[in-house]
């Protein structure tokens, strides 16, 4: 495969599912994602790590801004922060952004690309928390089929997208890891741009 490496099988997730059974309003606490960014508008979402705000002067969004910080959530989900913080500390990396998001029954997350400064220089991982049936990701022309308790990495500079065929919200804990110079699985170089996508093409995600 081009666009995808799965890292691991079998994951403990009860840790991460436990703080989720605790805490499941929280998936209304914050709706900005799948208001404001159209290819998600199928998702709900619960934010741990986001871009550090307000953004910098001169930032239109924030795909360019590399600074994160800690979301008000994150309070919730101490266990959940520490997985991601340990796949960060084996890849010798520093942990981004992460967010847990559950995609709706029977939608879809519609074709875009992760465009900006931020995401050009970092890999995604996806850990697959519920989803019985498996989640079928797709990026240009390759499709996997992710299981509960599998970890991903994938690109998320092409074009990608992802439906869920089931009556149940598939949910995956989604985080980005900033690696070594030189070692990472998906990362571009910022002085090696290539074409811009359109608007409407990018997740802005």
């Amino acid at each position: 495969m081009t666009h995808f490496i799965r890292i691991s099988e079998n994951e403990d997730t009860l840790p991460i599912l436990a703080e989720l059974d605790v805490s499941p309003e929280t998936w209304f606490a914050d709706t900005s994602r799948q208001r404001k960014i159209r290819c998600q508008r199928n998702t709900r979402n619960i934010f741990l790590r986001s871009a550090k705000k307000p953004l910098p002067p001169g930032a239109n969004n924030a795909n360019d801004v590399h600074e994160s910080r800690v979301a008000p959530a994150a309070r919730e989900f101490s266990r959940t922060l520490a997985y991601c913080q340990r796949i960060a500390d084996a890849m010798e990396g520093q942990l981004g952004r992460a967010t847990l998001v559950a995609l709706q029954p029977g939608c879809k997350v519609f074709p875009h690309i992760d465009v900006g400064d931020y995401y050009r220089i970092r890999d995604r991982f996806h850990l697959v928390l519920k989803s019985p049936e498996g989640s079928p990701l797709s990026t240009e022309d390759e499709t996997v089929v992710m299981r509960e308790g599998e970890l991903w990495v994938f690109n998320n500079k092409a074009r990608h997208w992802a439906v869920n065929q089931s009556d149940k919200p598939r949910v995956h804990l989604i985080f980005d890891v900033l690696p070594p110079c030189g070692r990472g699985f998906f990362t571009l170089p910022l002085d090696n741009r290539p074409d811009t996508p359109t608007k409407a093409e990018s997740g802005f995600c």
